[in-house]
């Protein structure tokens, strides 16, 4: 993997540049749509390619690993011939999905012990076996094991956790650096940056973090319960030490507001489940504000989904139709708002990107944020 940094905004740390793997390239900033059976809910591949215009997606090695294993993606030559994407992938190492299971898991110096969330069985991850999995996933970039705090975690928890962390990543990355992928590409390996809200801790981990020169680093253990206020602020505490030549990964954040927070305190790649999640449930983003679909006042609102600007979707749906659909719980209702609301996130991000290269980022995002955190 490769990365090319472009230009810089004026008055902000928001960059734009060029991540180039094996699979393709990646203009960022990036929103990356979140497909964690290898599916992103309610979306078809040609949609997500020639729709949504998604240039990356995600899968979960927890999930994989599960369902349909190891042995199926293998057979299949890897899970982008598995579920026909051809652009690249980035794989969480399902530390997140094995810490959630709190009463069904247990850490260990060796790993995390969990047993399934489907039929109860028992299981390992290690630093050095999720390296594996993510071999066999065949994922572009591929993370390190990692425990991820609540963000509400005490100093004293937070700083047993990230000295875990940053042991499992030794062996991790040792593990990545003896091993290679199976299907003729190159794969990318990286470290992700802990320590809940704790600046020392923050510090000490994107320190270490820098230092072993990994391809891309990420930023973990955010949006999990901390004010939004301390989530910018460990954002600006970590990029002041991650190295501005290779890329930023913010994990699991966000809100469109919170997504153009990161781009300018200088993140370069995203990922959330919240454009789909909440779609499904009848929320849906625009560049003038949120809109719920199931309230009274779309009922007889015969205007385009998306008014002065790009049509996200086809424009014959109007806000009364897919009112309707939701209403009469109709799966299209769920598919559209999918297809929309990723689309506005790729579309926000590729604005962002624009603003940067022209100079005007700092201003057009101000404006930008207040438009995209009204409710209509």
């Amino acid at each position: 993997m490769d990365f090319q940094l472009l230009a810089t905004a004026a008055g902000s740390n928001a960059r734009a540049g060029l991540i180039t793997t094996d699979h393709g390239t990646i203009e960022t900033p990036i929103f990356m749509p979140v497909g964690t059976l290898g599916s992103v809910k309610a979306v078809h591949q040609r949609e997500l390619r020639d729709d949504i215009k998604a240039q990356i997606i995600l899968g979960n090695t927890y999930h994989l690993y599960l369902r349909p294993g190891i042995e199926v993606l293998e057979k299949a030559g890897g899970l982008h011939k598995f579920n026909g994407w051809e652009r690249p992938i980035l794989t969480d190492s399902g530390g997140f999905q094995v810490f959630s299971l709190s009463s069904n898991r247990k850490l260990t110096e060796e790993g995390a012990h969990f047993r399934s969330h489907i039929d109860g069985s028992r299981h390992l991850f290690t630093p050095e076996g999720v390296v594996d999995i993510q071999r066999s996933i065949g994922a572009d970039i591929m993370m390190a094991l990692d425990e991820c705090p609540p963000g509400t975690a005490d100093f004293d928890y937070a700083r047993r956790s990230l000295k875990l962390t940053q042991r499992w990543l030794e062996r991790g990355w040792k593990h990545f650096n003896e091993t290679e992928g199976k299907y003729g590409y190159r794969q990318a390996f990286f470290p992700i940056v802990q320590g809940v809200v704790y600046p020392e801790l923050r510090k000490d981990a994107a320190r270490h973090v820098a230092d072993l020169g990994a391809e891309g680093n990420a930023i973990g253990g955010l949006a999990v319960g901390e004010p939004v206020e301390k989530m910018y602020e460990m954002i600006e505490v970590v990029n002041d030490i991650l190295p501005a030549d290779r890329p930023r990964y913010l994990m699991g954040v966000g809100t469109p507001a919170n997504i153009l927070e990161a781009i300018d305190r200088g993140v370069d790649m995203m990922d959330c489940v919240m454009p789909t999640r909440n779609g499904r449930n009848g929320m849906l983003f625009t560049r003038h504000g949120i809109m719920n679909m199931r309230n009274r006042k779309w009922a007889d609102d015969f205007s385009p989904l998306q008014e002065d600007g790009p049509a996200f979707v086809d424009q014959v749906y109007s806000k009364a139709y897919l009112r309707h659909l939701f209403i009469a719980d109709e799966i299209l209702a769920m598919q559209i708002a999918s297809i929309h609301n990723l689309a506005f996130y790729l579309w926000l991000v590729g604005e962002a990107r624009r603003h940067i290269i022209a100079g005007d980022f700092k201003t057009w995002k101000t404006e930008m944020v207040e438009c995209v955190t009204r409710r209509l």
